[in-house]
């Protein structure tokens, strides 16, 4: 656990934390940064997004609430036969496209070079 001087830790979130952390810890997870990305697409439905990311239904169904209550992702209920369940990114959501390209080209610069090394 790393120690700050003011005597808080990153963990702690205290007022030294590593916003970077703090972000990562939020939208870090490997199946909320599936469910992101894919939605930087556009609207899903529930379906279309458990066979894109490859999440089972439970994990994708608490992913999708945990993204909504943190203001991530609209849900959309179409009432028609058959009922159908929409999901969308809000502008929060949204404002993270910028940051999977720059990690896409990191990627593509760091991780082709280090396949090269190999």
């Amino acid at each position: 656990m790393a120690s700050e001087p003011s005597g808080t830790t990153v963990e702690d979130g205290g007022p030294e934390a590593c916003p970077v952390i703090e972000s990562l810890e939020l939208i870090g997870s490997r199946w909320r940064l599936a469910v992101l990305h894919e939605l930087l697409s556009g609207e899903q439905r529930f379906n279309e997004l458990k066979r894109s990311t490859g999440a089972n239904a439970r994990t994708l169904s608490r992913v999708l609430e945990d993204l909504g209550e943190m203001g991530f992702v609209d849900r959309r209920l179409e009432e028609d036969a058959p009922i159908a369940t929409y999901y969308s990114l809000t502008e929060k959501g949204e404002s993270l496209e910028p940051v999977f390209e720059e990690i896409a080209c990191w990627a593509k610069t760091w991780l082709d070079l280090e396949s090269q090394r190999r």
